[in-house]
């Protein structure tokens, strides 16, 4: 019975040992001020609480869904990238924008909150893969290269999970930023501008939204940025109208099609929704797949008794299978769950800490986009904004 597999996966338990672990290991991460360490989640609840109180409309807190329990249960809004970008329009009469997730969404909010906004990110530690796969200097030499190929047409499209670097670029050659709730529109409107995309850092939701949408795979191509000429053959790149950076989510990557097979066999009739940066056969194994948000409503909007396989980050598994319980069942895919381990930096004592120090007057962490890169940042994420 499903129970027996719900009650029994480690899924159900590893969280809380990984949260331990954290909590005696914090201070080999941002330093803190030693009063922050060691506190109860009572204490902190608790001060955390009345600093939100003291700091009243001045402070806004973002929480993104993978962050764990104890942090995003003190957001103001949740969401994912695309949902937070619009909710900084929300609050314009708050001083502070508390970023409770990894360095490019903070980077994004510097960009587009109003001059007066301060952002921050509670814990500088918490950064991003992916992000890090795509080199600004990387993606200026593939540039250089695809036009000595004679390759024209290209409209460079950035997945938000990218520095604001890779923005600027992007926004300064006519491109635009995507998330996985609007990759698909995306696509479409740049294929209006051009003939191929540069999609990065993500290879793998680039060519699960093409295919969706039609576009073979031998229609695309994979750059490689340490290879010559990304390792790619200037015929193929001729014929590809996808040229996909070699970049992957490290958490999103552990899925697979075994697994999909494993569950099924386990369940009969179970449904399957992944998250499209998962390659490409887990896709095409599981019944759904779209963002985050997209899989929240689909599991929400199922009718009762819907039994569910999600394939995403784990904490964002267990908060739906609690939400939906007990009119319809919620596993992870991977009875493992696949954590986000920097986005789980961002812990309860870090928010505390910085939460008191404004009280104060204090101003840790502050995410600032250089002047010279928020102009063309700015414009590739209001073209994001805008695309239907």
């Amino acid at each position: 019975m499903l129970s027996s597999y719900t009650e029994f996966t480690p899924m159900a338990t590893m969280i809380p040992l990984l949260t331990e672990y954290e909590r005696e290991h914090i201070s080999e991460r941002q330093a803190l001020p030693a009063k922050y360490l060691g506190l109860s989640d009572a204490e902190m609840d608790a001060r955390i609480a009345a600093a939100r109180a003291q700091l009243g409309s001045r402070l806004v807190i973002l929480g993104h869904h993978y962050q764990r329990d104890e942090v995003i249960k003190f957001a103001d809004y949740t969401g994912d990238s695309f949902k937070l970008a619009r909710q900084i329009a929300n609050r314009p009469e708050a001083d502070f924008i508390v970023f409770c997730g990894v360095h490019f969404m903070a980077e994004s909010a510097d960009v587009l909150c109003a001059p007066h906004q301060r952002v921050i990110l509670p814990d500088l530690a918490a950064g991003c893969s992916m992000a890090d796969m795509a080199d600004p200097e990387q993606l200026e030499t593939c540039w250089e290269e695809l036009a000595q190929m004679g390759i024209e047409g290209v409209i460079p499209v950035t997945y938000i999970n990218s520095a604001a670097s890779i923005k600027t670029f992007v926004g300064e050659r006519g491109g635009t930023v995507c998330t996985s709730s609007n990759a698909a529109a995306t696509l479409k409107w740049a294929f209006e501008r051009g003939e191929k995309i540069l999609f990065l850092p993500d290879q793998h939701l680039g060519r699960n939204t093409a295919y969706k949408m039609g576009i073979p795979l031998d229609e695309m191509v994979v750059w490689d940025p340490n290879e010559i000429f990304g390792g790619v053959d200037v015929d193929a790149l001729k014929r590809a109208k996808m040229i996909l950076w070699k970049g992957h989510c490290s958490v999103h990557v552990r899925f697979s099609a075994a697994q999909i097979a494993n569950v099924r066999k386990q369940h009969p009739g179970i449904r399957v929704i992944v998250h499209p940066e998962v390659p490409w056969d887990v896709v095409q194994a599981a019944d759904d797949s779209g963002s985050t948000e997209y899989i929240i409503k689909q599991v929400k909007d199922s009718p009762a008794g819907s039994v569910w396989a999600v394939g995403t980050e784990v904490h964002l598994v267990n908060r739906l299978a609690r939400d939906v319980a007990p009119d319809r069942t919620v596993v992870s895919l991977d009875q493992f769950g696949c954590l986000c381990s920097t986005m789980f930096r961002v812990s309860p004592n870090h928010l505390l800490w910085i939460l008191e120090e404004l009280v104060e007057g204090r101003v840790h962490n502050r995410i600032v986009v250089p002047d010279d890169q928020k102009q063309w940042t700015k414009v590739a994420l209001d073209r994001m904004l805008s695309i239907k």
